[in-house]
């Protein structure tokens, strides 16, 4: 592990898995830009660390705000060395239940605001030929849970963002990370952390997309994760010299990987030759 200390820009640091990272950055000795939407001084101060903590309000949607956040971080601490992408809601519902302004929103800041913060920093990264791009996924990219789906296909394009920047940033020296956790306890499936389609169609009422639509915040504080554990492996993860490209988090994630991956393999074995049968003859 590397042990000299490192500035992160962390996104949705009020609470969750930003604030943790946060947290266990600080403990770390690192300095952190925690950004969030609105001002979170009461949330910040009993850390009592102002040399290594800014706060900045910032939401990633607004691309001249985030410029503006970018640009006055590093005037604060001079440098970035770790982005971490974590601003992000979910919204239940049917696929076919979410309107288009609503499949919109979910988009533009789990997808948009994740490609607002990387143009706006990655100039800098590629500047100084160094860093680490953090994008937190889900295990919902392996396998998206019955009315969870728009949600996860968020978690999908940034896993494809993540294959793609690791080959493009490269040449630069910038490592790239998606990051895939589980259930954790977080406020996650609290209200205000994710929203319900409003166009309930009566078809899907005793499916498992109504039960879900009515039950998910029963599981709030029943996940399996422990968020400050999470937090503990994204700084190791931060201060490795070689991340890896993917990082499942949680038991429950790792096992929807290997189910994912089982499945897709079978899939291609299956239809192996057919596929294969479609190259024109040589």
């Amino acid at each position: 592990m590397e042990t000299q200390h490192k500035t992160w820009f962390i996104t949705g640091a009020s609470k969750g898995f930003g604030y943790e990272i946060a947290k266990a950055a600080l403990r770390a000795g690192d300095q952190v830009v925690a950004t969030v939407r609105s001002n979170s001084s009461d949330l910040y101060s009993s850390l009592n660390d102002e040399v290594n903590l800014f706060v900045v309000e910032m939401d990633v949607t607004n691309e001249s705000a985030v410029k503006d956040a970018v640009a006055r971080a590093i005037e604060h601490f001079g440098k970035l060395d770790i982005i971490v992408n974590n601003a992000g809601y979910g919204i239940v519902g049917g696929i076919e239940e979410i309107s288009d302004a609503e499949a919109r929103r979910q988009y533009d800041t789990n997808v948009f605001g994740v490609l607002n913060v990387l143009r706006a920093t990655l100039p800098f990264l590629r500047k100084q030929k160094s860093g680490h791009v953090i994008n937190v996924s889900s295990l919902f990219a392996f396998d998206a849970l019955t009315g969870w789906g728009l949600y996860g296909s968020t978690k999908n394009a940034l896993e494809g963002i993540t294959h793609g920047l690791a080959k493009e940033l490269e040449p630069f020296g910038i490592k790239v990370t998606a990051i895939e956790p589980g259930l954790f306890k977080t406020g996650f499936t609290g209200k205000g952390s994710y929203v319900v389609a409003q166009n309930a169609i009566p078809d899907y009422e005793n499916t498992r997309v109504g039960t879900m639509r009515k039950s998910t915040s029963t599981f709030h504080g029943t996940q399996p994760g422990d968020p400050s554990k999470l937090a503990e492996l994204v700084v190791k993860l931060g201060h490795t010299e070689n991340p890896p490209l993917h990082l499942p988090i949680g038991t429950d994630s790792v096992n929807n990987y290997k189910i994912f991956s089982e499945r897709l393999s079978k899939d291609v074995n299956t239809w192996m030759k057919d596929s294969l049968s479609t190259d024109y003859p040589r």
